[in-house]
């Protein structure tokens, strides 16, 4: 729940049912740093079927006033997108998301849909940290990511991108937050 812009929520991606939806954001030119640029629907489908089948990585759909606006993807990153390319810790969630493509943007979106995610994967206890991997030239989502609690700990190499890693704590998201963490 975002005070200015109200109730967001989360569920389960249906990889073939939200396929056409999803295919729609990852494609458009400001989704670039998702690297699916030229996916048709099926390839959509095919990957978060991918995702769906894999033990240690989930996506989510997310909703805003009742309509489709985000995408938000957690991982183990023990198992999934960074084995052995940092010192982790027990309790890291790995996380990305993606906000729908508009032609109306609204203030403090992105930040409300970040927090939104990030208050979602520190609900559950046995999560001390969220990182995350953007690309070290997606500047936007760094400035968004250290609004709400993270620090770099520095590039890595990964086989797509060179990303800067970043991690946030419990305790930083809610100094940054003003405790959107529930207890």
């Amino acid at each position: 729940m975002d005070d200015r812009l109200g109730e967001f929520a989360l569920r389960t991606l249906d990889p073939d049912g939200d396929a056409a939806l999803l295919r729609g954001w990852v494609t458009d030119p400001k989704a670039a740093f998702w690297l699916m640029q030229d996916a048709d629907e099926a390839a959509v489908a095919r990957e978060y079927r991918r995702i769906a089948a894999h033990p240690h990585h989930d996506a989510y759909l997310g909703s805003w006033r009742g309509w489709p606006a985000f995408l938000a993807e957690r991982y183990d990153p023990a198992h999934v997108e960074l084995v052995g390319r940092y010192a982790a810790v027990d309790g890291d969630v790995g996380m990305h998301f993606l906000c729908a493509p508009t032609d109306t943007p609204v203030s403090g979106f992105t930040r409300a849909v970040l927090t939104t995610v990030m208050a979602w994967l520190f609900a559950d206890p046995a999560t001390r940290r969220v990182v995350v991997e953007p690309d070290v030239r997606n500047t936007a989502v760094h400035a968004l990511n250290a609004a709400v609690g993270f620090t770099v700990v520095g590039p890595i190499t990964l086989p797509e991108k060179t990303a800067l890693l970043s991690v946030c704590t419990r305790e930083k998201f809610q100094t940054a937050t003003e405790g959107a963490v529930p207890a």
